[in-house]
């Protein structure tokens, strides 16, 4: 039992019921002797019960809510936790090698963050307390799946907001930097390492799935990263051109084409604002164009001109896509709601007259929990759109 107890503001009493996870600093009204990182007690001005939290005293999310019960939160619980995610992973991962087994809030662990590529395992520790807890999660990741390797890509700025150093390295078993995989029956090189978020776009793997039904003739990827939808449309494509700006993410997907034997994929270094511009002009149309950028709104201060980024890039790939054609475009902003970006496109598709019509509202994978009443948890916006 953790011996540090927290006073919350009524405020803050009312974000634990109506079921958020975070309570800010400005709800704490006395962390008595908790330090850093500390497991703390939650109670009222009157002493009540509220639950237990990660405590943090750098970021403005000063604590993170881990449980309602009155219980030890130990090693024990800790594991309980991480084998409850990784028993619905199993029923919602469809065989895939490579998934997050463990997604913070929505898995009741926040600020940590589990990958699974085949036998390596890649972790984040995002905030004071999980960082604190990082030995006994590599101890219990060691002990429930004896993996190759565990890695840290703590290499993120957020850790900056908790008063944490940026980390990256091996903290269990073999250093490996690169991991091959399958995923939707195609493999896949992740860069562990180096790559984005924690070597790969997890999330998007369902999403891949459903774009390899809908795809047809000619198609483009915008954003193609290491060509993970790229690869997919090629299955049902004639041709597939993909773009980027990152000559070290094209490498990487030439690799991942030449891995799975593709001769129908072509690849472009440029900026896809630019190339979707070039192509109007030049009178050029695709049947398939896959639209995956990154977050233009990291703060709800840049909504407004997310928004108009989301519209300027759905109107130019609009524009180039033939009647019966079909547009899967995202929004990873999590302060881009779903009914936002429909109103962007709405309005995309009016001035580039065009009659859409919305075949599916996607979502991010299942291994990526949605918490009803942690929007934030609702990140990833997937809609497939079809020309009529």
């Amino acid at each position: 039992m953790p011996s540090q107890a927290v006073t919350i503001s009524q405020r803050g009493v009312e974000r634990v019921l109506s079921g958020h996870v975070w309570i800010y600093r400005a709800d704490v009204l006395d962390a008595g002797e908790a330090g850093p990182g500390a497991v703390v007690r939650l109670q009222d001005r009157r002493r009540h019960f509220w639950g237990q939290a990660l405590y943090s005293s750098k970021s403005l999310i000063a604590l993170r809510l881990l449980t309602r019960e009155d219980r030890p939160f130990d090693r024990a619980f800790l594991a309980e936790r991480i084998a409850t995610a990784a028993s619905f992973r199993q029923q919602v991962v469809d065989g895939a090698q490579a998934y997050r087994l463990v997604s913070g809030e929505g898995d009741l662990l926040p600020s940590l963050i589990v990958d699974r590529y085949g036998p390596c395992f890649v972790i984040q520790t995002l905030s004071q307390g999980m960082d604190r807890l990082k030995p006994q999660v590599v101890e219990i990741l060691q002990e429930a799946f004896s993996p190759r390797s565990i890695l840290e890509r703590n290499d993120v700025a957020v850790r900056e907001l908790e008063g944490l150093a940026e980390q990256k390295g091996t903290l269990a078993g073999e250093s490996i930097s690169e991991v091959e995989v399958e995923e939707n029956g195609l493999r896949f090189f992740f860069d562990l390492m180096g790559g984005q978020k924690t070597g790969g776009f997890l999330d998007q793997r369902e999403n891949r799935l459903a774009a390899r039904q809908y795809a047809q003739g000619r198609a483009l990827d915008c954003f193609s990263y290491a060509g993970g939808f790229t690869l997919n449309l090629a299955r049902q494509c004639d041709s597939v051109l993909g773009i980027d700006t990152s000559p070290e993410a094209l490498n990487l997907a030439r690799r991942n084409q030449q891995l799975n034997g593709v001769t129908n994929v072509q690849w472009k270094e440029a900026n896809c604002f630019d190339f979707l511009k070039a192509a109007d002009l030049e009178k050029q149309h695709y049947d398939t164009i896959v639209l995956d950028p990154p977050a233009f709104a990291r703060q709800k201060s840049n909504l407004e001109a997310a928004l108009r980024g989301y519209k300027e890039l759905n109107l130019r790939a609009l524009k180039i896509l033939n009647p019966g054609g079909f547009l899967l475009t995202c929004s990873c902003s999590h302060h881009v709601s779903e009914a936002d970006l429909l109103e962007v496109i709405a309005g995309a598709a009016l001035d580039a007259h065009r009659t859409l019509s919305v075949v599916e509202r996607r979502t991010q994978s299942r291994d990526h929990p949605i918490l009803l009443t942690v929007p934030e948890t609702h990140y990833l916006k997937c809609l497939i759109l079809r020309v009529l």
